[in-house]
């Protein structure tokens, strides 16, 4: 049997090392992963994670830089599609539905699985247009009163309606970094998603704006399921229901957020917890 090099530098057998604890599956899943294995060429970035994400929580990923925590993220909606060289087995099914079936459309897959990036990327258009790009190119809602009611109900849902509401013809560039994160939210859920992923929705913002992000997550786990991927273990204790802490590639634990900060079960997360590496 190969042997690792943990971070904390003490040498373990990797199927000791890397056999997930906690309860990967959850009851009413909304959305499920099994055996799933990622490789960009010859490298394996993921290896044989299984996860279930329920409805109506948010779960956290965490895990040191260069985990495979954000490659995990974006297989939940074939984003790593766009990456040459990058293959993906196992599988991963939304409602039942195997979403890297060969018949399967992304367009509408990233609708209902919607991303928010670590760097806000508001559209080189009015903060109008930017919510309303989704609904129309789906055909949600194309013009008039209908797609009015679109902007302003993501909008709210994105706590930005106040601030905005007098200039929705501005460009959204010019919003400050906290207000764009905000607005790339509204237009995710503008398209009505079921699953919104988010990797490291705050790592370019200032205190007081990732407050801001941090409220509006737990206000939006009432109407979606959330996935985000953090460095920050403080905002995964506040905002999250479950965490799954990965290394090296693959999911270590997985349990309730407040049980995996408390008390977790594998030495590898014991040592991230408690800083002494990562």
């Amino acid at each position: 049997m190969p042997e690792i090099q943990s971070a904390s530098g003490d040498a373990q057998l990797a199927d000791e090392s890397f056999r997930t604890i906690g309860k990967t599956y959850v009851d009413q899943p909304r959305m499920t992963a099994s055996q799933v294995n990622v490789y960009y060429g010859d490298k394996q970035a993921i290896c044989d994670v299984s996860l279930g994400i329920a409805r109506n929580e948010v779960i956290a990923m965490i895990g040191p830089s260069g985990c495979g925590k954000s490659t995990f993220l974006r297989c939940l909606n074939r984003m790593n599609d766009t990456i040459a060289g990058c293959r993906v087995s196992g599988t991963i099914r939304l409602d039942q539905q195997d979403i890297y079936d060969k018949r399967l459309d992304v367009v509408p897959l990233r609708a209902r699985v919607g991303m928010v990036f670590q760097k806000p990327n508001p559209f080189p258009k009015s903060i109008y247009d930017n919510v309303a790009y989704g609904p129309r190119i789906h055909g949600l809602a194309r013009k008039g009163v209908e797609l009015d009611e679109v902007v302003e109900t993501s909008l709210r849902r994105a706590g930005l309606w106040t601030e905005v509401k007098d200039r929705l013809a501005a460009p959204g560039t010019g919003l400050s970094g906290g207000q764009q994160q905000r607005l790339c939210i509204a237009r995710t859920i503008a398209v009505s998603p079921e699953v919104i992923l988010m990797d490291e929705p705050c790592s370019a913002l200032d205190p007081i704006a990732t407050a801001r992000i941090e409220e509006l997550l737990v206000e939006l786990r009432k109407n979606y399921t959330i996935a985000v991927v953090t460095h920050s273990m403080q905002q995964a204790a506040r905002i999250s229901q479950r965490t799954a802490y990965f290394h090296l590639g693959h999911l270590i634990e997985v349990g309730e957020t407040t049980r995996i900060f408390t008390n977790p079960q594998h030495k590898l997360t014991e040592d991230y917890i408690t800083g002494r590496f990562g």
